[in-house]
């Protein structure tokens, strides 16, 4: 039996399954919440609907936009002969922030993981491919995250890509192995880009 209300419990719970909060935080989180005046919270929870019903995926590249395109899609000054793959749209924001791209990107939606389900097919794959000729796609830098569903992701790219009449690059080290693009200062983003290497089977 819950030593909490149903309503105090059920916002534990639900607090419990959102990526990275655990039993402890999802209470800490949960009556920081009741603390604060109701109109924060209102708002709160504004923002997060508002954010559910106007956020989408770009009809091109799939990450976050408002609109059928994102702002990266829209700016015709971005090098569309070049192409950088990642597995999120975080990876996107972390990139961005570097300075040291000025192509556009693909965003696959997640990485290669059997266990859980996760293969080719479930990841924008197909969509890549198709992006390839209509805008004349030179080179692929593949920047998924330094772990081992990155690295297969990777692998899996360059090999269903070796017969195509395109350069495939995988960012430099410098990136720490087992770690998120997201939490990668800049310089070494950024310096992880400038040194990436073809990728070879």
């Amino acid at each position: 039996m819950s030593a909490y209300t149903p309503p105090v419990q059920s916002l534990i719970d639900e607090l419990g399954r959102l990526p990275g909060i655990g039993p402890k935080s999802a209470q800490r989180i949960a009556f920081h919440l009741l603390k604060l005046p109701s109109d924060d919270v209102r708002r709160l929870a504004h923002s997060i609907i508002d954010a559910k019903e106007k956020a989408r995926f770009c009809d091109i590249c799939f990450n976050i936009a408002e609109n059928t395109l994102c702002p990266i899609c829209e700016d015709q000054r971005r090098d569309s002969t070049v192409l950088c793959v990642v597995e999120d749209s975080r990876d996107v924001v972390a990139i961005e922030k570097t300075g040291a791209f000025r192509g556009r990107y693909h965003v696959l939606q997640g990485a290669i993981h059997p266990m859980e389900g996760i293969g080719p097919e479930q990841l924008k794959i197909r969509e890549l491919l198709s992006r390839l000729g209509p805008e004349n796609v030179q080179e692929i830098i593949v920047c998924t995250n330094p772990t081992v569903e990155g690295d297969v992701t990777a692998m899996y790219l360059a090999r269903t890509m070796k017969t195509l009449a395109v350069k495939v690059t995988r960012i430099a080290s410098g990136l720490p192995v087992g770690g998120d693009l997201e939490y990668a200062d800049e310089l070494t983003l950024g310096r992880a880009i400038e040194g990436r290497q073809l990728l070879h089977d």
